[in-house]
């Protein structure tokens, strides 16, 4: 009886780990105005963060920083946008921006929508990342992007940050 107590013990805390892997990592933050909001609008730096929804639906967030420079992750997470992330090979995969999708099982589904990242530095246009979010830094006037596109279309960029 023992052994089967300890086996399905065993199997639940394994299913519980899984689950809550799957599940990601959500970050709650203020709910989207689609507004740029400057946080931390004292600060001699501002990068902002631009999510475009596969609706079209967009919404723009100005994060302040004191340093010359913040980690793509740092702010991302400091613009109080809700999301969910899942350690993989490459580093941190951004699996939920902003509630959407509303749930997942996997990060990058086959032939299902997924976070396209870009990147615009000192007010350029934006650029598709050729790395991922653990090695971004952003500067006073650059912004972070994310657009959730369909999985047989070719990433569209974000709109444009709102410029204070």
């Amino acid at each position: 009886m023992r052994k089967h107590i300890a086996a399905a013990s065993a199997i639940l805390a394994a299913t519980i780990t899984l689950a809550a892997a799957c599940v990601g990592n959500p970050t709650a933050g203020p709910a989207a105005t689609g507004k740029a909001t400057c946080l931390n609008a004292g600060a001699s730096h501002k990068a902002h963060v631009v999510v475009a929804h596969l609706s079209g639906s967009s919404l723009d967030r100005c994060v302040g920083f004191s340093g010359e420079s913040m980690a793509g992750i740092d702010l991302l997470k400091q613009s109080g946008i809700e999301y969910s992330a899942q350690k993989a090979s490459f580093g941190t995969a951004i699996c939920q921006i902003d509630n959407e999708p509303a749930a997942f099982s996997s990060c990058f589904p086959a032939g299902a929508p997924f976070w396209a990242l870009w990147v615009s530095t000192g007010g350029t246009t934006w650029k598709v990342s050729n790395v991922g979010i653990d090695d971004l830094t952003f500067k006073n006037g650059d912004a972070l992007g994310w657009r959730y596109t369909a999985a047989d279309a070719s990433p569209a960029p974000p709109p444009a940050p709102k410029r204070d």
